[in-house]
C-alpha cells in the first residue's frame, strides 16, 4: 500500500518520486522541529460522507471497544515519514521462499483484503513450498472485526486450533 497506494492506484514511478520527495522534506523539517509530524489518527468527529472502512475505524478506535489514549490511530496517527523505507524494498519478494506453513485470515468485506490475496498469490503461484499455505475468509467481516473478537461469531477459533495442531508438531 505504501509504494502503490490503496488497490495499486498509485503504481507508477513519478507517484512514489513525488512521494519520496514529499517524506524527505517532511524529514527534514522533523529534524529542524526536533519532533515528528503525524499523519492524524481516525477522524473525529466521523465526516457524514466517510467511507465505509473509515466508519469500522472509527467505531473500533473512538470507541471504548478499541480506544486508548497511546494507540497512534485513536489519537494523533502515524508519523508522515514512518513508512518511508517501505517505499524502495519489494516487501513479499521472497515470500514463495516461505517453508513454514502460513494460515492468512482477513475479513471478506475489509477494505484491505486484497492485501492478503495478493500477497497468498505471491506466496504460493511459483512455489513449491505452497502446499501449507491457506488463505481464509471470513464471510461478511470487515477489517476491524478481527482486532479484538467484540464479535467472537468473527473469530475462526476451531479454524486456528486446527491449524495449529497440525503445524505446531
Amino acid at each position: 500500500m505504501n509504494a502503490k497506494g490503496y488497490f495499486d492506484q498509485e503504481d507508477s514511478e513519478e507517484q512514489r518520486y513525488q512521494k519520496k520527495a514529499a517524506m524527505n522534506a517532511q524529514r527534514t523539517a522533523d529534524f529542524r522541529t526536533g519532533g515528528y509530524k503525524r499523519a492524524g489518527g481516525v477522524a473525529d468527529p466521523l465526516p457524514a460522507d466517510a467511507p465505509s472502512f473509515v466508519r469500522d475505524y472509527y467505531d473500533y478506535y473512538k470507541t471504548e471497544r478499541g480506544y486508548h489514549k497511546r494507540s497512534l490511530n485513536s489519537n494523533g496517527g502515524w508519523n508522515v515519514t514512518g513508512c518511508e523505507s517501505f517505499m524502495n524494498q519489494p516487501i513479499l519478494m521472497y515470500s514463495s521462499e516461505i517453508r513454514s506453513a502460513v494460515l492468512m485470515i482477513h475479513g471478506e468485506k475489509a477494505h484491505s483484503c486484497y492485501f492478503s490475496r495478493d500477497a497468498f498469490a505471491d506466496m504460493t503461484g511459483n512455489s513449491r513450498y505452497a502446499g501449507n499455505k491457506e488463505l481464509y475468509i471470513i464471510p461478511d467481516a470487515v477489517h476491524t472485526d478481527l482486532y479484538d473478537g467484540g464479535n467472537k461469531n468473527y473469530i475462526p477459533f476451531g479454524k486456528l486450533e486446527a491449524f495449529f495442531r497440525e503445524n505446531l508438531k
